[in-house]
């Protein structure tokens, strides 16, 4: 179960965590950092001395375990997707991740702000980035008593849904803090021609300029922002900006020694930089909820496991669970998953 809170901590500096949330990375392929590192030194040089700060750097290190997926457990029962998560363990060798080997889950939750930096891929947030907030589904109402569903038992977690006691379960686990972020773009660099399409683009008509889904391109970030408001995480708008620096430019002159050059973009982080000092010292330190993920120590489920691994068997003849969503879905001839017993019909 999730750490219970103390409710009357002593009084603390402020703590802030700052993310960098390239893909790049210096060593191996692509061999040049990034300018979100760049940028998360700037920031947190620049943050009062008398705040904790807390830096990561998300970069594709090579050989270093990636962000897992989001398994989706909310989509079976918003009970059982766990807080924090317990699809996967730390320093697991069967399914290693680095959401539980960077501590992230208690560093997020001992912050009073976050500070995420990153570019906008292909209209949107990195890959690195999309996973760690898909993985943070669990904040917002996530069930923080596994024992309660035997670690992952899909049938108790429904029933559990249904329950008084799941009400007083459901909280937004880390509601009160404030995020910033920072997005950053080239515009397309001198990809694009005067009309502004591709200019190596053969089929011109499959491509529409007027047509591109954004006309504020902080809105590529904004399912992120969006989620931290669902939770109860403060984003104020002037905590969300985006800016452009190597528009026109070969990719290969737009580097982080050439941005630092740019003095209307560094300008504009400088700015931001600022309105985060002086939301997060207006705030103050935030208390920690209800149930925390620092200090939290994942509790065995050997025999949980056992009893899951039974079920997995019985599912794979075509036995499911009696009054299961599985057991349903069979009967109606959907999403049929039996490979050992070939003889039940697949339409």
């Amino acid at each position: 179960m999730s750490t219970p809170a103390d409710h009357n901590p002593t009084p603390r500096r402020l703590r802030v965590l700052l993310i960098a949330g390239s893909n790049r990375r210096e060593y191996n392929c692509p061999g040049v950092d990034s300018k979100a590192r760049t940028l998360l030194n700037r920031l947190a040089d620049r943050l009062p001395a008398t705040w904790d700060i807390d830096t990561e750097d998300l970069g594709n290190v090579y050989g270093r375990p990636k962000i897992q997926s989001c398994n989706a457990c909310v989509s079976t029962s918003m009970a059982l997707c766990v807080w924090p998560c317990n699809c996967y363990e730390k320093n697991s060798h069967r399914e290693p991740d680095l959401m539980w080997n960077l501590d992230l889950y208690s560093r997020l939750d001992q912050a009073d702000a976050w500070c995420i930096i990153g570019p906008v891929n292909w209209y949107g947030p990195t890959s690195t980035l999309k996973l760690m907030f898909d993985r943070l589904v669990c904040m917002n109402g996530g069930n923080p008593n596994e024992s309660l569903i035997d670690h992952k038992n899909p049938e108790k977690a429904m029933a559990l849904e249904h329950t008084p006691e799941w009400e007083k379960l459901s909280l937004n686990h880390l509601e009160g803090r404030t995020a910033a972020f920072f997005c950053y773009g080239d515009g397309g660099g001198d990809e694009l021609d005067a009309a502004g399409r591709p200019k190596i683009l053969r089929h011109k008509a499959y491509f529409a300029p007027a047509q591109e889904p954004f006309e504020n391109m902080r809105d590529t970030y904004a399912p992120l922002v969006w989620q931290c408001r669902y939770g109860g995480v403060e984003v104020p708008d002037q905590l969300w900006q985006y800016a452009e620096t190597g528009y026109g430019k070969k990719y290969s002159d737009d580097q982080a020694e050439d941005m630092v050059q740019d003095d209307p973009f560094m300008a504009q982080f400088d700015q931001w930089t600022a309105s985060i000092r002086e939301a997060v010292e207006a705030k103050g330190p935030v208390p920690p909820g209800r149930y925390r993920a620092y200090g939290h120590e994942a509790p065995g489920h050997l025999w949980a496991d056992v009893k899951l691994g039974w079920r997995t068997a019985q599912m794979a003849l075509g036995v499911p669970p009696a009054g299961s969503s599985p057991e349903a879905q069979q009967e109606q001839g959907l999403n049929l998953d039996t490979p050992l017993r070939p003889d039940l019909p697949k339409d």
